[in-house]
């Protein structure tokens, strides 16, 4: 059954890879498998600015790096070491293929490997990105490992969907009927139980919640005037999340977790 839902996983990201590598047009280049270039959104920002003040001259894990879209940043920041992992081959082909467009292609080695079993020695890593990944795995099999590959004194800095927002989630479900999202990833999207989950492998867990109605601007951030729509939402959305009842329903959730339990 873990062989069967893993596959599955695979063969979505593949699908997904290949339709975009049938695309013509060089701006794909500038964002992910959906074409949304993930810096214009303060989640992410927030998630580049702690990788920017915390990678150089680090070992760095891209984990379930997918075609790649994280990688650059790091390295470009003075990461000693980049490395991604992923299972989908053509998602890997993508990844490469950007680190060489960039430049950087000696400087990024993505292999093939299952998050949930790494292959890398223990403590190998200062810092393990995590850019939505979680999902994808069942996280009891995953944490032990993560713990395993990171340095006693090194970071975990994730950024996940956060799962509790009735509307949110209802579109997930619209979304696994269409084929958009695989019916795994659907029903395991990042929740609060995932963080008391992790109490139990880190002595530290920081958070911060995004987009608690922001992410309502999204579809419009090709439109004339989307992104400073984005930013007034972005901007409201830092006053109600001061409220700790409403950050439950945020759409995304950066965390760092540190001082691994070894």
């Amino acid at each position: 059954m873990l062989k069967e839902r893993k596959q599955k996983e695979i063969e979505y990201y593949d699908k997904q890879a290949e339709k975009w590598l049938k695309e013509t047009s060089n701006n794909k280049w500038k964002g992910d498998f959906e074409r949304f270039n993930s810096p214009v959104l303060a989640s992410f920002r927030f998630c580049y600015d702690w990788l920017k003040n915390h990678c150089r001259n680090k070992k760095v894990l891209d984990y379930g790096c997918g075609n790649g879209i994280h990688s650059i940043f790091p390295t470009k920041m003075g990461a000693e070491k980049v490395i991604g992992i992923d299972l989908s081959e053509k998602s890997l082909e993508i990844a490469r293929e950007r680190a060489k467009r960039e430049g950087l292609g000696e400087k990024i080695e993505f292999i093939s490997m299952d998050c949930e079993k790494m292959e890398f020695p223990d403590n190998s890593f200062d810092i393990i990105f995590n850019g939505g990944t979680f999902s994808s795995l069942d996280l009891k099999k995953a944490y032990p490992e993560l713990v395993r590959v990171l340095k006693p004194d090194g970071f975990l800095i994730g950024i996940e969907t956060f799962g509790h927002n009735p509307i949110l989630n209802l579109k997930r479900q619209i979304n696994k009927i269409t084929g958009k999202r695989t019916a795994w990833a659907t029903e395991h999207i990042f929740q609060t139980k995932d963080l008391e989950e992790a109490k139990k492998y880190f002595n530290k867990i920081e958070k911060k919640f995004f987009h608690l109605i922001s992410w309502i601007s999204f579809p419009l951030l090709e439109f004339p005037g989307g992104k400073i729509f984005l930013k007034t939402l972005e901007r409201i959305d830092e006053f109600l999340l001061k409220i700790p009842f409403l950050r439950k329903y945020s759409f995304k959730i950066v965390f760092v977790f540190s001082r691994p339990k070894k």
